[in-house]
């Protein structure tokens, strides 16, 4: 489209150069035919009539060493002629020697309209072949006080001003392309400038759309970056809008149980019960009011992580070690299962991040393993490094997860009944450890082991270099 419209503006003006060449060419011609015609005036018909004398002065003229360098061109001769007619309008005298002497001229413009007292101009071809082989004519009367006796016509070959325009053209050629080149390069800044920041943005919206909380793109300029922070902020009402109904729906689910249990109890209470079943209802009422308050403090602090976008306060954490100091708080859990720990680290394995997010994480990955690990059953914690990972991978010898529970164990307040108990836990654990690992651009994954009893999550972090 721009080569198309460049062609049609560059067309015109082009052919707009041959024709103002001409016209400037035509111009200092008038002025040397008026000049000429000027000098043969107010002669008698004698002297008009012997061209010998005019013949002379030319071919001493054409004789003479021309050297004019103008500009990119080198003019060696002279290039215009002219002739003179007689009051008939036949030839006298022609400097170039195209015409004979005699030769009736009378219907050409240049004389015709001289000797109406008209401006007496034409343009013909000596080869009307070639189209380069025009030559301009201008005439100018010969006066005898007031009465028209001849004309003397000037004439110069097209091709002369050839080089001229064809340099002109060339010139007009490069400058148009140049300005071409300019244009498409602005546009295709302007271009990226606008459509670059658009890609972002809608690769914010796709990711939005997955259920990932990407940072906000940040745009350029003022109107972009109005639209950026207005999409920014329609996410987040709307992903609080969501979050809040599907918070409200799973914790009335999830209270549902806990509150008909103290609820019941303490209509008991009202009766007149024996000591023991009063220790007992009073027992389920501090339980589930307990359970509760763990509920709501889990959730609590899952809906805070779930808010923020970057981390913190960031610091280097070696994992091997954290590991290390998990499994040394976790011992007392398994002493009554008789878990045994096996934890293999490695080293260099440091992070970036909060060591608070990231210990919350793994301890709730090591104790779902010890609550479906069975009894005298093996926890095993293996740290290793790849190019620019750090792989926690924590397993246990279980019987592994149904499955029809892998796709929901992801959902908030979705539990498994442990083994030995049969009670469930939050259903928050999960999602706060898989939230806590993207926040530090890692990936939690669980799936059940194969060719082994149990199950396996495995963690991916970033790894840095110290």
């Amino acid at each position: 489209m721009a080569l198309a419209g460049f062609a049609c503006l560059l067309n015109p003006i082009l052919d707009r150069v041959e024709r103002q060449y001409l016209e400037a060419t035509e111009e200092p011609m008038v002025d040397v035919a008026e000049i000429l015609a000027a000098l043969l005036s107010n002669q008698s018909t004698e002297e008009l009539m012997a061209p010998d004398s005019w013949k002379l002065g030319m071919e001493a003229v054409k004789a003479r060493p021309l050297h004019a360098q103008i500009y990119n061109l080198m003019k060696e001769k002279v290039m215009m002629d002219f002739y003179i007619t007689d009051a008939l309008g036949r030839i006298v005298y022609d400097s170039g020697g195209h015409a004979d002497v005699g030769a009736d001229y009378s219907l050409y413009f240049d004389v015709l309209r001289t000797l109406n007292g008209e401006y007496g101009a034409r343009s013909s071809r000596a080869d009307e072949a070639d189209p380069t082989s025009s030559i301009i004519y201008v005439g100018a009367p010969i006066m005898d006080a007031e009465q028209i006796v001849g004309v003397l016509t000037v004439y110069k070959p097209q091709r002369s001003m050839l080089l001229f325009i064809i340099e002109t053209k060339r010139r007009l050629i490069k400058l148009g392309l140049a300005a071409m080149a300019l244009v498409l390069a602005l546009g295709w800044l302007l271009s990226r400038w606008v459509t670059q920041p658009l890609r972002q943005l809608t690769n914010y919206a796709a990711a939005v759309s997955r259920g990932e909380r990407p940072m906000a793109p940040v745009m350029p300029g003022y109107h972009l970056r109005i639209l950026g922070e207005t999409t920014e902020a329609m996410r987040e009402a709307l992903e609080n809008r969501k979050y809040v109904e599907s918070y409200v729906q799973s914790l009335t689910h999830e209270m549902k149980s806990p509150v008909a249990g103290i609820r019941g109890a303490a209509e008991l209470l009202y009766e007149d019960l024996p000591e023991a079943k009063r220790v007992q209802f009073l027992g389920n009422i501090q339980s589930e009011s307990l359970r509760l308050q763990s509920l709501i403090d889990q959730l609590l602090a899952l809906s805070s992580l779930e808010n923020r976008t970057e981390l913190g306060a960031p610091r280097k954490i070696e994992m091997s070690a954290l590991v290390r100091r998990i499994i040394d708080q976790h011992a007392s859990n398994g002493l009554e299962k008789k878990i045994r720990f096996t934890v293999e680290g490695a080293k260099d394995d440091w992070v970036c991040g909060e060591e608070f997010l990231l210990e919350t994480a793994l301890s709730n990955l090591i104790q779902n393993a010890i609550d479906f690990s069975p009894a005298s059953g093996q926890v095993c914690v293996r740290v290793w490094t790849e190019s620019d990972s750090v792989v926690i991978v924590v397993t246990d010898e279980g019987t592994g997860i149904p499955e029809y529970a892998l796709e929901r164990i992801w959902d908030r307040f979705y539990s498994l009944p442990r083994p030995q108990s049969e009670r469930k836990s939050s259903g928050l654990g999960l999602c706060f450890s898989r939230e806590a690992i993207a926040l530090h651009e890692g990936q939690l994954t669980i799936h059940n082991r194969t060719g082994h009893a149990g199950a396996e999550a495995a963690v991916v972090l970033p790894r840095i270099r110290v």
